[in-house]
């Protein structure tokens, strides 16, 4: 599943939108790394706080919000099921709204892993860092 390797039998539609959510921040987390390094040297502890603008609640839900017009339909049916998902847990930092957002586009970028819709995948995670990037400019 990893780098390229395929797993025959195995449909993620079937696993926990929060299961999904999981492998999904995991997955924007590498991308915003590699963004990162790709486009700024820096020591790591400067490289984390830049990272974590990009992986934040709050950055999500802005970046979901200007990208749902052009998701899908069954994007957007993973979206509904990541941001509908009871966690058990509440937001420490963060609007809960903005949590549940976040949840659901972790959930969608975790199934196009997943489905190995690669392609999909980095066109929206190229969105969402262009999003992001964009809005801290306006700021």
């Amino acid at each position: 599943m990893f780098l390229n390797e395929t797993e025959p039998h195995f449909d993620p539609k079937l696993l926990n939108p929060l299961s999904l959510a999981y492998m999904g921040d995991a997955v924007l987390e590498i991308y915003i790394r590699a963004h990162l390094l790709k486009t700024q040297a820096g020591k790591p502890h400067r490289l984390h706080r830049e990272a974590t603008r990009y992986v934040s609640a709050k950055a999500q839900s802005a970046a979901l919000q200007k990208l749902k017009d052009e998701l899908t339909e069954n994007e957007t049916w993973f979206i509904k099921r990541g941001r509908n998902a009871k966690s058990g847990t509440t937001p420490k930092n963060t609007d809960l709204m903005d949590y549940r957002n976040s949840s659901g586009l972790e959930c969608l970028l975790g199934y196009l892993y997943l489905a190995d819709q690669r392609q999909r995948l980095q066109e929206l995670l190229q969105k969402i860092v262009a999003i992001i990037e964009v809005g801290d400019n306006d700021e």
